[in-house]
């Protein structure tokens, strides 16, 4: 795995994934849905912090890149649970699915719910409709946070066994990313952000990441600039599209208003060079040299001689933004 001249992820063997795409030697995967949390927490001054983790540099897909909790839908998310908020309909609409899609829409809700509490221990459910859980910590949270991981226990009947209800409504979906054609493992993602629910505390419950940290948006894009984080275009981009916002609560008021039009890249070869482009994010695109399979020979466009040094080696952690909370 190797990144560009700032810290934008790019495995070495896309380009040869790329041309085997345009030649019609490769048929794309179908992507499976996917939700992912921008857990946010304000620090007083300088705008919220976003719970951020990073990937274990053994991992198949991005390792050593900086991501938020988040993963596949499970089946089993349509089951019937206790809800709050919007209706499974109006989460349909806003989503992107069509009528008699409801039980869909539920599981991606459901999807981010239960895996913000797989992966970072936050769970956004209560006893009642306008009430949320304060602790999540002890043994008996483990064990049912860990039987979820291992599939053993739906969430549904998590929820159903502790009496609670589904807080839907402190969700804002704030975007929509669909991995390129090319990669052999595809995702359908929407993005949700929500603040982190007073009295839990964020730990670093995954499998998956051997590390995790609250850091601005800012000081977290400025890192990935100087190529120091290492992060995939919808992370980077959802980070930035944070910056404008003062606290947890301005941003939830945003999101009803963003565009959950999915992205996805277009991977053009054009004379004697591959071009690699997310539509609407000028920042993200590359040209990649015909004949070259690795990142040296990958420019970015707004600095298009520049070299890019591969990386074998997780990136370095971030400094802790300083909200009075210890790092996990």
């Amino acid at each position: 795995m190797s990144s560009t001249p700032n810290g934008q992820w790019y495995p070495p063997e896309w380009p040869d994934r790329i041309r085997a795409l345009a030649q019609g030697e490769l048929t794309p995967a179908a992507p499976r849905r996917a939700a992912t949390v921008l857990l946010l927490r304000d620090t007083g001054t300088g705008g919220p912090a976003v719970h951020m983790l990073r990937r274990r540099a053994s991992m198949a897909f991005a390792g050593g890149a900086y991501a938020y909790p988040g993963g596949s839908v499970d089946a089993r998310d349509e089951r019937p649970v206790a809800w709050a908020g919007p209706s499974r309909a109006e989460w349909a609409a806003r989503l992107g699915f069509g009528t008699g899609e409801e039980a869909a829409a539920q599981a991606v809700v459901c999807a981010a719910v239960r895996e913000t509490f797989e992966e970072a221990g936050v769970l956004l459910a209560g006893a009642s409709a306008d009430t949320v859980v304060a602790d999540t910590t002890g043994g008996d949270w483990e064990a049912d946070r860990a039987a979820l991981v291992a599939r053993e226990l739906s969430f549904a009947d998590f929820l159903d066994r502790r009496g609670l209800v589904l807080r839907s409504d402190l969700l804002g979906a704030w975007a929509r990313w669909i991995t390129p054609e090319f990669e052999p493992r595809r995702y359908d993602t929407w993005f949700f952000v929500a603040a982190l629910p007073a009295g839990q505390r964020c730990r670093n419950a995954s499998t998956e990441a051997d590390r995790t940290v609250w850091i601005r948006p800012a000081e977290a894009a400025a890192g990935y600039d100087r190529g120091e984080l290492l992060m995939m275009p919808p992370t980077i981009s959802t980070l930035r599209s944070l910056e404008p916002y003062g606290s947890a609560a301005e941003a939830l008021a945003a999101a009803g208003g963003r565009d959950l039009a999915p992205v996805l890249a277009r991977a053009e070869v054009r004379g004697g060079e591959i071009v690699l482009s997310w539509p609407g994010h000028d920042e993200f695109t590359k040209h990649v040299a015909s004949g070259h399979a690795d990142p040296e020979h990958i420019a970015s466009a707004e600095r298009p001689d520049a070299s890019v040094p591969s990386r074998t080696t997780p990136p370095p952690m971030p400094p802790p933004t300083t909200t009075g909370e210890p790092t996990a």
